[in-house]
C-alpha cells in the first residue's frame, strides 16, 4: 500500500458519533491516539456495560453524551511522564475519504490546543508527515463535494 502524505494538523470526521471535521494534531511522538472527553463514566447504558462521555468542542455549548459498549482500560503515560489508566475505545475515522477503523483513549485534553491527536498506530503504514502541510485531508474532503 502506498502511503499519503499528511500533515502536522487535519480535519477528520467521526461517523459513529456524528462529528464532522474536527481537528487533529497529528503526533509521531505518540503511540496511541487520544480524544479530548469529560464526564467519562464506567455505566450501565440501556442494559449494556458502557463507557459514556461527552466530547466537548469549541463553540458548541450544547452536550452531547456518547457511548461505546467496545472498550478496554490501559496505563498510559503522557507527554509530561504522568501514568494514568484510561479507557480505551473502538470507532471509526474518516481521513483522505477513507474509513479507518481504530482505537483512542479517552481523556482530558482542556489544556491542549487540539481536541484530537492521531498518533503512530493510526498513521503506521499509511502516512508520510510533512510538518510544513496542513489539512490535506480536508482540502480534498472539500473539493470532491
Amino acid at each position: 500500500m502506498e502511503k499519503m502524505t499528511i500533515g502536522r494538523i487535519d480535519k477528520i470526521d467521526l461517523p459513529e458519533f456524528g462529528l464532522e471535521n474536527i481537528e487533529a494534531k497529528i503526533d509521531t511522538g505518540a503511540n496511541r491516539s487520544s480524544i479530548h472527553c469529560s464526564k467519562i463514566e464506567h455505566r450501565d447504558f440501556d442494559g449494556v456495560d458502557s463507557i459514556v462521555f461527552s466530547i466537548p468542542l469549541d463553540g458548541n455549548d450544547e452536550e452531547t453524551l456518547f457511548h461505546s459498549s467496545d472498550f478496554t482500560t490501559k496505563n498510559i503515560r503522557s507527554s509530561s511522564g504522568h501514568v494514568e489508566e484510561r479507557y480505551i475505545i473502538k470507532t471509526t475515522v474518516v481521513i483522505f475519504g477513507k474509513q479507518i477503523n481504530t482505537s483512542f483513549s479517552l481523556t482530558d485534553r482542556t489544556e491542549m490546543k487540539f481536541p484530537i491527536l492521531l498518533g503512530r498506530k493510526l498513521l503506521a503504514n499509511r502516512y508520510i508527515v510533512d510538518v510544513d502541510l496542513t489539512n490535506l485531508s480536508h482540502q480534498l474532503k472539500n473539493n470532491t463535494k
